[in-house]
């Protein structure tokens, strides 16, 4: 990174940025904690003669040291094959009507506040807004060290309980939303996709973009025809961009898929999900009559709903990988 004109070519830098920010997160973690130990051990020299002198000090110092140690033993949860991967999320609206649509919405923003707490960033790859409220359907790409190892926590269908601002008589409604999480795959990972396979349609882009995008069919659909599998893109200007990108995350899904075959635990997500509806739920979220959010795979909860649905997504997310290791 030190070389003149590293910076002259980002799209060849950027990879080794991304390299070292993740060998960082591996070292410097390890230093912190070596030089904290050593502090507690002049410390309790110190301390030989005057323990009060030192308690204090030491007690902090201690602190550091337990939740430093804790944060190690968290990493060391993320050691799956493509963990250290970007993750592809889509979000799907299921029972519940309007308010479902609108609670798929809320969770696509949960999530980006929960990327922004970890700095990672967020690309919308498709979104179709539904014609009353909320969403259709929502793929984003989530970019950053273990974004993959972290929000496959959150795969599965989460259930929403409140008083509908949609039903004028403010009865209280259930609604349910799908999560699919897959990791984006490099290009040597090796997935067979037959061009006969795949049926692709252009269409104009949706939303605000400017004149060029919402005159040309730039936007790209491609359906694998054996699994009925679709994924879409449209945030990009060209449509050879905008191919690039489905065809990365049609590759990410359908190899998910192959892995679903060999694990018993993500056949229980791909092969046999269920509908998006009562007795599928992996979390409830309840703002009425009484707040709570609970995770019905870990029994994690917690009365701040508001909180998590504004990103603290960190307790369920341990919960359920310490459960899985």
């Amino acid at each position: 990174m030190t070389q003149p004109g590293f910076w002259d070519e980002p799209e060849r830098a950027q990879p080794i940025v991304q390299q070292k920010k993740i060998c960082s997160g591996v070292v410097e973690p390890i230093d912190a904690l070596t030089r904290l130990i050593e502090d507690g051990r002049v410390l309790l020299e110190l301390g030989e003669e005057d323990p009060s002198a030192v308690k204090d000090d030491l007690a902090q110092t201690r602190a550091q040291i337990d939740q430093q140690l804790h944060d190690l033993e968290f990493q060391l949860m993320l050691g799956g094959e493509h963990d250290i991967k970007n993750a592809i999320i889509t979000l799907v609206p299921g029972a519940g009507g309007v308010d479902a649509s609108d609670w798929a919405e809320m969770m696509l923003r949960m999530y980006v506040k929960w990327c922004a707490r970890h700095d990672y960033d967020v690309e919308e790859n498709d979104m179709q807004m539904a014609e009353e409220a909320g969403i259709k359907t929502a793929t984003v790409l989530v970019k950053g060290p273990y974004a993959y190892g972290r929000l496959k926590a959150e795969q599965g269908v989460h259930r929403l309980v409140r008083i509908s601002p949609f039903d004028g008589n403010a009865r209280r409604q259930t609604s349910f939303a799908s999560v699919e999480v897959v990791p984006e795959l490099d290009d040597d990972v090796s997935v067979d996709i037959r061009k006969d396979d795949l049926r692709v349609d252009t269409f104009r882009a949706s939303g605000a973009g400017g004149q060029h995008v919402n005159k040309t069919e730039s936007a790209i659909r491609i359906t694998h025809l054996p699994t009925g599998i679709v994924v879409s893109c449209q945030n990009e200007r060209s449509q050879h961009k905008n191919r690039d990108a489905a065809m990365r995350t049609l590759r990410s899904k359908l190899y998910q898929v192959e892995l679903a075959k060999r694990e018993a635990e993500l056949a229980k997500f791909y092969g046999d999900r269920g509908s998006i509806s009562w007795g599928n739920q992996i979390r409830s979220y309840v703002l009425q009559p009484y707040q709570m959010c609970k995770d019905l795979r870990t029994d994690v909860e917690t009365s701040d709903v508001q909180g998590v649905l504004d990103g603290d997504l960190d307790p369920f997310i341990e919960g359920y990988l310490k459960k899985r290791q």
